[in-house]
């Protein structure tokens, strides 16, 4: 992945960070990386511990943000969220969502997007 890339990556991730933040859930770390995969969000909403993928397409000609999160992506993303429970004290429910921002900053939420 190019420079230019990863910063659009990040600014990504902040912008879905802020938005999620604002509809009331509480950030707990960015970017948990193991050797499965990666998580962009792990978030909070009340009781429910949220596994957050955030996808960026500035041109939708070969398909939506969120169209991007293919079988594969989730097995990781699964697996990632599978080792972050092993190594932190967490309960409660669980769920996966999904960021996509299109376009001019167009961002779109879907929780439980998949399981």
């Amino acid at each position: 992945m190019g420079l230019k890339q990863q910063q659009a990556g990040v600014i990504a991730e902040r912008q879905a960070s802020g938005f999620l933040q604002q509809q009331g859930l509480r950030e707990l770390e960015k970017n948990y990386r193991c050797r499965s995969g990666e998580i962009d969000l792990v978030m909070q909403d009340q009781e429910t511990l949220v596994f957050v993928e955030v996808r960026q397409r500035r041109d939708t000609r070969f398909g939506d943000a969120l169209e991007s999160i293919d079988t594969r992506k989730q097995h990781r993303i699964r697996k990632a969220a599978e080792h972050y429970l092993l190594h932190h004290s967490w309960t409660g429910p669980c769920r996966f969502d999904a960021v996509g921002i299109n376009g001019a900053g167009r961002l779109h939420w879907v929780q439980s997007a998949f399981e």
